[in-house]
């Protein structure tokens, strides 16, 4: 895939059986094995409360693989903007940004990455949501270099100029996206249902800026690479069962056991999680390629962020060898 850029989408994601340090460790791993294999970019998700997610301070963990590896984008996929100060974020990012020129990407999101309960123990608001298109304006001009007179400026992040993304997985964002002049991600990796109306509401209304004349898409796509096409089926099986097990067992006493989950794969509530992995490349890395330019094509994106669902650190790494390779 020659003209398409592929990035990836990394959660930190704590095993079962593992810790904290030893995710953090494997996103370190797994950056250096995307550095080499060639991908764009890595993206890292703010989420709270979730024992399962080790990324909920994208400008800590980015400061880590930045310091780790040598040349690859790095970003936030993205920063839950409503639980922030601007002002924070602009600091936090313009900081990484002049440790690591030309390296730094901020993706912002309106939603609080969590359940209410932790919204509130962030000590937001509701209305917190609603300044969202404020706030992003407010973001870009710390990150300016622009200097008003009696105005508050961001030191770091002055000039710094990060380029910025709006992330979503309704109109909403690919409105604000369009009438700002900003790239826009579609999180079609686990809400595929809008993503073709979002992508094309976005690019009809484009309002070109002087950093972005032309809108730039991008777009999220499970991917299951194997040595082989049985492989990768019998892999993504497993994907899928672990996918439904995780997301019943949350705010459970214990985790459900794999044959537990089983017995809800098809249940209502089952199906609708497997619904999340609609959009997803399974195969060796022949079919893979040629799934990723379908999709590709499906979403009228210039750039594809791949997640790897895989069961194992093991397999996740070697899937994303073999996508590059495809």
């Amino acid at each position: 895939m020659p003209d398409l850029r592929l990035s990836l989408l990394d959660l930190a994601a704590v095993e079962a059986d593992g810790d904290i340090g030893a995710a953090l460790a494997h996103s370190v791993e797994l950056a250096r094995m995307a550095e080499a294999a060639g991908y764009t970019r890595i993206w890292y998700a703010e989420h709270h409360n979730m024992p399962t997610i080790a990324s909920s301070a994208p400008a800590v963990l980015i400061a880590h693989i930045a310091a780790r590896t040598e040349r690859i984008g790095l970003g936030s996929g993205g920063v839950m903007l409503p639980n922030h100060s601007p002002l924070v974020v602009a600091e936090q990012f313009g900081t990484l940004a002049e440790l690591h020129p030309g390296r730094i990407h901020l993706g912002l999101g309106r939603a609080p990455g969590t359940d209410g309960a932790t919204f509130r123990a962030l000590r937001r608001t509701a209305a917190a949501a609603d300044a969202f298109p404020n706030d992003v304006l407010e973001l870009q001009r710390y990150l300016s270099g622009e200097l008003p007179r009696n105005a508050v400026n961001a030191y770091p992040g002055n000039g710094t100029r990060i380029p910025l993304t709006i992330l979503g997985s309704s109109l909403f964002g690919a409105n604000l996206a369009a009438q700002l002049g900003l790239p826009y991600s579609f999180a079609s990796h686990f809400a595929p249902q809008a993503l073709q109306a979002a992508v094309r509401h976005y690019r009809d209304n484009y309002v070109p800026s002087a950093a972005h004349p032309e809108p730039y898409v991008s777009a999220g796509v499970n991917v299951v690479a194997a040595a082989d096409d049985d492989a990768a089926e019998l892999l993504f099986t497993r994907a899928e069962l672990e996918r439904v097990r995780g997301f019943l067992s949350r705010g459970r006493e214990r985790p459900l056991t794999a044959d537990e989950a089983g017995l809800l794969f098809d249940t209502p509530a089952g199906l609708q999680i497997r619904e999340m992995l609609t959009h997803t490349a399974i195969g060796g890395p022949e079919r893979v390629r040629e799934q990723l330019a379908a999709f590709a094509r499906l979403a009228d994106a210039d750039e594809l962020v791949t997640v790897h669902p895989a069961p194992t650190r093991a397999e996740q790494l070697e899937s994303v060898r073999l996508t590059a390779v495809g």
